[in-house]
C-alpha cells in the first residue's frame, strides 16, 4: 500500500459549532468559528500522531490535511 500523503477530514455545520472529522484517524473536533475548527484539527490531528509512526496509519511523515467542507444550499428545503 502507497503511504498516503494527506490525512482527509471533512468540516460541517452543527447546531452550535462547525465540526471536523477525519476519515482515516479517530480524530474530531470543533469550534465555533471555520478559523478556530480548522486550527483545532491541526493540534487534534498533531497530537494523535505524536509519538507514532505515520506509516502505521498509512501515512507519510509530515502529512498534510486535505478539508471537505459540507454548506447547506441558499434557500434550500430539507
Amino acid at each position: 500500500m502507497t503511504p498516503q500523503h494527506a490525512v482527509k477530514a471533512t468540516i460541517r455545520r452543527g447546531d452550535e459549532y462547525y465540526v471536523a472529522e477525519c476519515l482515516e484517524i479517530a480524530v474530531v473536533t470543533q469550534g465555533k468559528t471555520l478559523d478556530e475548527t480548522v486550527e483545532n484539527l491541526r493540534e487534534a490531528v498533531s497530537l494523535h500522531l505524536e509519538g507514532e509512526d505515520p506509516a502505521d496509519f498509512g501515512l507519510v511523515q509530515d502529512p498534510w490535511i486535505l478539508l471537505t467542507l459540507e454548506l447547506e444550499l441558499a434557500g434550500a428545503q430539507t
